[in-house]
């Protein structure tokens, strides 16, 4: 079958690409944005990329066209598809009926922290010889690759609350029928499709209603939000996380290994080369996961020692003249608050100079920008890529006074940095996006000559 996927390098659908050219069938897709790590990935595994929705694609006569949730009414490509009754389906709906079937599936959500839980996870089963299948939202250094399909009973899915697609507007996790889930936190984000919190606290207790009784929830303690949505009806055994009742760490979070307790019993020591209180929370909800899948904690303690991580969470991708600079996905406040404190604990006392893009749909509309300086604080200097928002960045980044800038050029953000860039410091860009390639722009302004 010759499938065509519209939205093919977003992580989601460029891990259906994978998976669906493992399955046998012939593979092409179209994007508005080509960046990498998935245009590469994509192009490693032979599959053809066309920049653009143009309606000519129809020409392609693929048996079924895939679409991903970034499409919308007025693409010309998808109102092509629909004024020819064109087959189409959405990506979540295809995975589900073709990939997932009979699977073990281990679903891991929340607002913050699913690629690297799930990568976690999912290198825990590998480690303890189980083999999974995978869909990540990243692409885990283990693996080299955001989506793997084997013969394994055991899929581990990062699962996404985001909507479907143009033609379903239900959270893309009801599709998956997960038998563990994970729910890490929840905050409010996607304010394009999301009214309010309490819309989303619906999509995931809609998640909550479909578990198997004979299933498992690992749930994250301090999530008020989550508590909510398990007091509306649950169905399944839930197993707490940083609950002292549960799963729990012990010691200072400083430490290099901090034992690790399950309802007060010492079940082994966690050592992480991720820094941050984030990451060890989220080894705590992966151990708890692999557990329920067969997998004892001593082996999935040992698994994680050996975790190399996830592309774009604090990746460094080049040190010059004593200057590092490092990628990370972060977008959301609460995101960008633990990612600077995860650096910090790294780091030590080396200047931190932050360089953010908020291009989240969320913070486009500045629903979330009030919380921006606060998440901040702790970066001795900001630099802010502005262009194409609603709102003035100046005005909102005003409480940290002269220790940060905005800039609406790329070109002016990178000879701002430069400026003040010395031997020892530490630039940490955050953005959900490709950023102008900005990283690779940096580290050429810092080479010598």
């Amino acid at each position: 079958m010759h499938i065509h996927i519209l939205g093919i390098c977003g992580t989601f659908m460029g891990g259906i690409a994978l998976l669906a050219r493992a399955s046998g069938h012939r593979v092409t897709g179209c994007d508005a944005n080509v960046y990498p790590p998935m245009s590469t990935q994509l192009a490693a595994q032979g599959i053809e990329l066309i920049e653009g929705y143009e309606a000519a694609q129809t020409g392609l006569a693929p048996d079924l066209f895939v679409v991903g949730n970034a499409i919308s009414r007025g693409n010309p490509l998808l109102e092509a598809i629909l004024d020819q009754g064109l087959p189409y389906i959405s990506g979540p709906q295809w995975l589900a009926e073709n990939v997932l079937r009979d699977k073990w599936i281990l679903a891991v959500a929340g607002t913050h922290g699913k690629t690297t839980t799930a990568a976690m996870l999912a290198w825990i089963l590998e480690h303890a010889g189980m083999a999974p299948g995978f869909l990540i939202g990243g692409v885990p250094q283990d693996f080299g690759v955001s989506a793997r399909l084997t013969s394994s009973p055991f899929f581990v899915i990062e699962a996404d609350e985001y909507d479907t697609a143009f033609c379903d507007k239900r959270s893309k996790f009801v599709h998956y029928r997960a038998r563990t889930a994970i729910l890490n936190n929840l905050e409010f984000d996607h304010a394009d499709i999301f009214h309010d919190l309490a819309a989303i606290e619906s999509q995931f207790h809609q998640f909550v209603r479909i578990l198997p009784k004979s299933g498992l929830i690992v749930a994250n303690a301090l999530g008020p939000a989550l508590k909510r949505v398990l007091e509306r009806g649950c169905w399944t055994s839930v197993e707490w996380f940083n609950d002292p009742a549960g799963w729990s760490l012990v010691g200072s979070d400083a430490e290099e290994t901090r034992a690790v307790a399950l309802s007060g019993n010492e079940a082994g020591r966690l050592r992480l080369a991720m820094p941050g209180q984030h990451n060890q929370a989220n080894a705590l909800a992966a151990l708890a996961a692999a557990r329920h899948a067969g997998v004892p904690p001593d082996s999935a303690l040992s698994a994680l020692a050996c975790f190399g991580g996830v592309k774009r969470r604090l990746e460094v991708r080049g040190t010059v003249r004593g200057v590092t600079v490092y990628d990370d996905f972060a977008h959301h406040p609460t995101a960008i608050s633990a990612t600077i404190a995860g650096l910090r604990q790294r780091i030590g006392g080396g200047r931190i100079l932050a360089v953010l893009e908020p291009r989240s749909n969320t913070m486009k509309l500045g629903v979330m920008k009030a919380q921006l300086p606060a998440s901040l604080q702790e970066a001795e200097m900001t630099f802010c890529y502005s262009a194409n928002l609603g709102w003035d960045v100046r005005i909102t980044l005003a409480p940290l006074g002269d220790r940060a800038q905005a800039f609406e050029d790329i070109d002016a953000l990178v000879r701002a940095v430069m400026a003040v860039a010395r031997e020892g410091d530490h630039v940490l860009v955050m953005s959900n996006g490709g950023f102008c390639g900005v990283h690779d722009r940096l580290l050429k302004a810092l080479a010598p000559g």
